[in-house]
């Protein structure tokens, strides 16, 4: 006989839901109980029915663990529920690592390097890639020597211009003396 997935919803018969408190009080805190013994942790449940009654299971005492986990701020309190952040940073170093890897990969094959083991397909991708940087670098080194070109040129005017003030200043000024 296989079991049946049940909606999980609040049971409205009452005397059902009596019964699957009961029963599932039971299982949770066989778990606590086999959780405490087989991984040695301090464990301290308490639960309270729909009329109020207590339910409470503590592997050592309930005072104990109430008194250790107030120990502790409510800050930390909230961070056990979330991931651990040293989980969180080990698992973002993996991927960050990875992406350097991989990234230092292509660095080196767009050197010619760790060229070994790839398809025709990847060598003719490299290669579209690296003349397509080609070009743009060519562009770019196009622009700047225009732009240095049309700075020369001015330049060249303006010495140009002040050669011609200054001969026109030495001429007049020997006209004058002469």
């Amino acid at each position: 006989m296989t079991r049946r997935k049940i909606e999980i919803k609040k049971i409205e018969n009452v005397a059902a839901r009596q019964v699957a408190f009961s029963k599932r009080r039971k299982g949770l805190f066989k778990k606590a109980m086999e959780l405490s013994t087989l991984c040695d942790a301090e464990i301290a449940l308490l639960v309270f029915s729909a009329s109020g009654k207590l339910f409470d299971y503590a592997s050592t005492s309930t005072r104990q663990v109430i008194a250790r986990r107030n120990l502790y701020s409510d800050v930390s309190l909230l961070n056990t529920y979330q991931p651990l952040l040293e989980f969180q940073v080990e698992g973002e170093y993996f991927k960050l690592d990875k992406e350097l890897r991989e990234k230092t990969r292509e660095l080196r094959q767009l050197n010619g390097e760790e060229l070994q083991g790839l398809t025709i397909k990847d060598l003719k991708k490299l290669e579209d890639l690296l003349s397509t940087c080609l070009h743009r670098v060519s562009k770019a080194k196009a622009e700047a020597m225009k732009q240095d070109i049309s700075i020369l040129k001015k330049e060249v005017q303006r010495l140009e211009q002040d050669q011609d003030q200054s001969l026109s200043t030495s001429l007049t000024t020997r006209l004058l003396f002469t």
